[in-house]
């Protein structure tokens, strides 16, 4: 493994000899309505209502910073159009120029730059018959728009897209959304080197085996990294860890979006991220459509964050493994807890305690591989979780 993790992560404190999670950050979201902006345009405003929806990923509040970050994503004239774009509907630009009363010559432009050029939107199909459709930020818009093979291809445009972003993240609207009843769809994976030789390890625990599984293979930079380094918070971890598979990787690589790999190096990557501090996920595709995965780190990963910053819960399959600390080993140095990227390790470094959040932890390993010299933590099947792992990995994994 190429790198070792000395990046900090500014989501853990170290205060009176006691390392652990920092104090969640304070909700300052104020939500507002589309009356309290007589000065924005009324297109921008039905975009921004578009984004509140609860079926956009639970929806963005109206507030000053999501009005901002609209009337940044579309000028007027892409807003105009965009607005008839409503919960998950395709449309065609002859349908969207009926309705807009334009000639659809005007009005298919405006689609195909939201859709290829900026990315904000998805489209299917070709000619007269194309359809368009809009998407959630995010998940979803916020990673099309940034997925990227180099920073150097990062405008003006995209740079302030981040900032504004960040500034909306930041009010902890995130805490408003009510989470999903459906089954998680993001299951981290613990450390390779530590669970590929556990008897009890699924097959859905080995990046290895579900990567095996892809004839195609795609990697792109870490869009949330990307978006830290730009707000001046960037960790110095790996950022070409993102990666999609299958046919669904395939259009972004033919669009340069995504450089195409082989497996070898695919695990490669994986590899050197794991030894960087950072935990790798898959979510639930069907390998028929394609998957994704990327590496991430609790101070830089927006899913993360929502749990890591704001102490929230978020849509998680729970750990098949957790740590166990053999006391008699452990010299309460805290390495454990400056290493865990989600901050549900505290170590008292003075007064020699240990403790640990279950709600917070997400079975990565990565207090194991810190603790690697005095072997004070192992990881431990969580009995209990059995069931939905194994229900839920031909989900993963057919």
């Amino acid at each position: 493994m190429a790198t070792i993790n000395k990046a900090g992560n500014r989501m853990i404190q170290i205060q009176g000899g006691v390392i652990g999670p920092a104090e969640p950050r304070k909700k300052t979201l104020k939500v507002r309505t589309v009356d309290d902006y007589p000065s924005v345009a009324k297109a921008h405003l039905e975009v921004a209502e578009i984004y509140a929806d609860r079926k956009m990923a639970g929806g963005i509040p109206i507030c000053d910073e999501s009005i901002a970050l609209m009337q940044h994503m579309f000028t007027e004239e892409e807003a105009s159009v965009m607005r008839y774009l409503k919960g998950g509907k395709r449309e065609t630009a002859a349908s969207i120029a009926a309705a807009e009363h334009r000639p659809v010559e005007e009005v298919r432009p405006l689609l195909d730059k939201l859709a290829d050029d900026k990315r904000i939107i998805i489209s299917f199909g070709k000619g007269d018959e194309k359809m368009y459709m809009s998407i959630p930020l995010l998940p979803g818009a916020f990673e099309f728009i940034l997925s990227r093979t180099s920073m150097d291809s990062l405008t003006d445009w995209h740079r302030r897209f981040c900032e504004l972003f960040e500034t909306l993240y930041e009010t902890g609207y995130v805490v408003e959304q009510p989470l999903s009843t459906a089954p998680p769809f993001i299951k981290y994976l613990p450390i390779g080197q530590i669970i590929e030789a556990h008897p009890m390890a699924y097959p859905s625990d080995k990046v290895a085996e579900i990567l095996s599984r892809y004839s195609t293979i795609g990697v792109t930079l870490c869009q949330c990294r990307m978006t830290e380094e730009i707000v001046g918070r960037g960790c110095d971890r790996p950022k070409e860890v993102c990666m999609a598979m299958g046919p669904f990787a395939e259009a972004s690589i033919r669009s340069g979006r995504l450089r195409r790999i082989e497996l070898k190096e695919a695990l490669e990557i994986k590899a050197e991220a794991e030894a960087s501090g950072l935990v790798s996920w898959m979510d639930c595709q069907d390998p028929k459509i394609g998957g994704t995965s990327c590496s991430c780190c609790g101070c830089c990963c927006h899913l993360m964050r929502r749990v890591s910053e704001f102490n929230m819960p978020a849509r998680l399959a729970p750990p098949h493994f957790v740590p166990k600390v053999d006391h008699a080993k452990c010299n309460y140095c805290g390495k454990c807890a400056l290493a865990c990227p989600m901050g549900a390790i505290t170590v008292d470094v003075v007064n020699n305690t240990y403790a640990w959040d279950d709600k917070r932890c997400i079975g990565c390993a990565q207090c194991a591989v810190a603790c690697s010299k005095l072997k004070a933590i192992d990881m431990m099947v969580v009995p209990h979780v059995d069931d939905f792992l194994q229900t839920n990995t031909r989900s993963f994994l057919s």
